[in-house]
């Protein structure tokens, strides 16, 4: 691979953008939704944004969305049951550096604690585990993806003396299984183990799932014993660039908090200068949809996995999914499907993720695609010419 140094700039941008529109086609899945429309939003590009600081404290500078960041925050607060007077968190960068900071905010609570997470936690995970210098035990998982609470009963029992952290996959890699933040509570609370700091990895389900009715989701937010939580803003709600949002108490917000006096601001985020634009792009969106909209949006998705399913096995192809899950799962396909459409492939596995903007024709493609593998022997399929602009 190259770069494209001292080619001329509009080849390389047509290219880029031909490249782009193909993937649109093609890439079911990694789960980023494609329903968006920011054009409104375009003039914002034309200004510098930085919300350098706290979101709560606006600062010396006024090129910064923070007002904007606030509301964000709020909203996902609420989402996920943070007390209405003892609430704190930001817009990042994605879910990685959720994690990241939800482990930080750990280590500084619980600096002997033991972190445990499964084995199908999200790889940023142990990055974040190593950097931080903790220890770490991994969990086991069910097939399904989700944790094994008797594993976990196991070891945090040979660390009951000790502080206990634990990172709950709120949708993992995978599967989008989900760990039972009010199981791993009660495992705890068996061992007798109370300082503890749970956090959630919402990074694609916390979202979808956090707006159902609490009688049919599993527990995970901060009401079911959860510290933090942190999800990703460009996979369920869509945008055009990574970004997440961390939520927590702001009583544990005061513990790692620093005053800086030239931003005239609390510096509490892992980043120093932060995006904003990602803020601005993040309330557009909740504006635009208003909660009843995500709620349709995820029903919708759900829809079309339980279809993807179904169409698979019309078929004969043996595939499943979680319950309330957007992800399809199958064994991997020969490389003839996986050439022509892009899957996320682990261990012998390879998912399908019905995201906001996937079709029922780009499923049915697809599906005719592996039929006509299986049954012609094909060695190739023919790439499909984008829809011209």
């Amino acid at each position: 691979m190259t770069g494209v140094a001292g080619q001329d700039v509009t080849v390389v941008l047509t290219t880029l953008r031909q490249r782009l529109d193909l993937d649109r086609l093609t890439n079911i899945g990694f789960p980023s939704a494609l329903d968006f429309d920011y054009t409104e939003l375009a003039p914002f590009f034309g200004y510098v944004l930085n919300n350098i600081g706290d979101p709560y404290v606006d600062g010396v500078a006024g090129r910064h969305t923070k007002e904007l960041e606030r509301d964000v925050v709020e909203y996902f607060a609420d989402l996920f049951h943070a007390p209405p007077d003892d609430r704190w968190g930001y817009v990042t960068t994605g879910g990685t550096e959720g994690n990241a900071s939800g482990l930080h905010l750990a280590r500084t609570l619980h600096p002997d604690a033991i972190v445990y997470h499964s084995n199908a936690a999200h790889y940023s995970v142990p990055k974040a585990i190593d950097r931080l210098g903790l220890t770490s035990v991994v969990i086991g998982s069910g097939r399904n993806g989700e944790i094994d609470y008797a594993d976990l009963r196991v070891a945090a029992g040979e660390y009951s003396r000790r502080p206990a952290i634990v990172v709950a996959n709120i949708g993992t890699t995978m599967t989008e299984a989900i760990d039972d933040v009010s199981k791993i509570s009660s495992v705890l609370d068996e061992l007798g183990v109370r300082d503890r700091h749970i956090h959630a990895d919402a990074a694609l389900a916390g979202v979808p799932l956090a707006l159902l009715d609490r009688h049919r989701r599993p527990g995970f937010d901060l009401a079911d014993g959860a510290h933090s939580v942190s999800v990703s803003g460009h996979k369920f709600i869509g945008s055009p660039f990574p970004c997440g949002v961390l939520i927590t108490r702001g009583s544990l917000r005061e513990r790692i908090g620093r005053p800086v006096d030239y931003i005239s601001s609390i510096d509490a985020t892992a980043g120093g200068s932060r995006s904003g634009h990602a803020p601005l792009f993040l309330w557009y969106a909740l504006q635009r949809h208003g909660s009843d909209g995500l709620h349709a949006r995820a029903q919708k998705s759900r829809d079309l996995a339980a279809y993807t399913v179904r169409r698979l096995a019309s078929v004969g192809v043996a595939a499943w999914r979680n319950a309330l899950a957007f992800t399809v799962v199958i064994e991997t396909p020969p490389a003839a499907i996986t050439n022509r459409w892009t899957l996320a492939s682990s261990q012998g596995l390879s998912h399908v993720i019905c995201m906001p903007g996937i079709t029922r024709e780009q499923i049915d493609n697809f599906v005719a695609d592996l039929a006509a593998v299986r049954d012609l022997g094909l060695a190739a399929i023919p790439t499909p010419e984008p829809a011209a602009a």
